[in-house]
């Protein structure tokens, strides 16, 4: 199995996430780990040891976390899991949120892994994504991880972000491409529920064009590939041996424990969410409550549908006999979308950019 940390607090909130977060205010303190490890705590006893293969911090922002918190917190999960079989430790950093003494202190507990939110190297485009840090910020983070022994880094970026073009999207990677990290996530924008950027986009203020996501989606494609990233997922591209391991996990329908708010789990065919709501959660998990809603059983139909979409994102793709029949395969193969290798379906390049609908129609 594999672990998944939940840290909500934001200092600035991005106003294009659709993750659960909320700036720390008071709750960014002892209760908040305390709760934490008694959730850890519980749901070990109610599952037998567990061992899990790696561990992930995400948010929100992990390291708004002090020090302390966070020494208290990694090294307290060793008492409710069997942390010995742990190939991979991940947290989500924003630049400006730790300094050097921090960075050394995180990889001295554990981590080995930084996946690092930079989303672009332009002022203008940080200051239509609200984020807080300026390239300068950005690059200095990056190489503060390098001193504290990081040898494993993952660089976020978005595109297809209004106003930006193909010249500016070529100066993002080519300034992330000369840090040399070992991986990068190249997310393209999407309008999520509940955000601020859907609202401007449906006032009109923000647009979408889907021949600007394909041109910029393909051109980082080009790009990093001939620098010698694989592109491994459709969002995911790494250096050889450097994929994500836990994410990587989530595609090939591992199981997954997430602890804290908003985090999801899955296990043993069941799938539920942890409380949103971070006040509730630690209320509820000081007072040994389940913290645990909308539980579902997910019967093996559910699983084979998830696995299918979500294989059909990697470079491995899908295994042939897990297809229904009828499908529209035999067109989606006519149409240059999907190819057959070895009993396995894969998107070509052409298909690459078309991975959700795609999916949708195989399933």
């Amino acid at each position: 199995m594999h672990l998944y940390l939940h840290i909500p607090f934001c200092h600035h909130i991005c106003p294009y996430c659709g993750f659960y977060k909320h700036k720390p205010g008071r709750l960014a303190n002892r209760a908040f780990v305390d709760a934490l490890l008694a959730e850890a705590r519980k749901r070990g006893e109610e599952s037998g040891p567990l061992a899990p293969r790696t561990v992930y911090f995400g948010g929100g922002t992990p390291t708004l976390l002090g020090p302390a918190l966070l020494e208290r917190l990694m090294r307290g999960l060793g008492d409710h899991f069997d942390l010995s079989q742990v190939r991979e430790w991940t947290l989500e950093a924003n630049p400006a949120t730790f300094d050097l003494e921090k960075a050394r202190l995180l990889r001295a507990l554990g981590a080995d892994r930084i996946s690092l939110g930079i989303q672009s190297f332009q002022p203008d485009i940080l200051s239509t994504l609200g984020r807080d840090h300026s390239p300068d910020d950005a690059i200095r983070a990056y190489h503060t991880l390098r001193e504290a022994g990081f040898e494993n880094i993952s660089i976020d970026l978005m595109f297809s972000i209004p106003g930006q073009d193909t010249a500016l999207w070529q100066a993002d990677l080519e300034q992330a491409v000369a840090l040399a990290p070992e991986h990068f996530s190249a997310y393209n924008l999407t309008y999520e529920e509940d955000t601020e950027f859907l609202t401007r986009h449906q006032s009109g203020e923000l647009d979408a064009s889907e021949d600007r996501d394909a041109d910029l989606f393909y051109q980082a494609i080009d790009f990093l590939e001939a620098r010698g990233y694989t592109h491994y997922e459709i969002s995911n591209y790494a250096r050889p041996g450097r994929e994500s391991r836990h994410n990587r996990a989530y595609w090939t329908g591992a199981d997954y424990l997430g602890l804290g708010p908003g985090a999801v789990s899955t296990m043993a065919g069941q799938r539920w969410k942890t409380l949103p709501d971070t006040a509730a959660y630690v209320r509820a998990a000081a007072a040994g409550l389940d913290t645990r809603t909308d539980i579902e059983i997910l019967s093996d139909a559910d699983r084979r549908t998830e696995a299918i979409a979500l294989r059909l994102r990697t470079r491995e793709g899908v295994p042939r006999e897990w297809l229904p029949s009828p499908d529209p395969l035999a067109s989606l193969i006519e149409e240059g979308l999907v190819e057959e290798q070895r009993g396995f379906l894969r998107l070509t390049r052409a298909g690459k950019a078309l991975a959700d609908p795609i999916a949708g129609e195989l399933v």
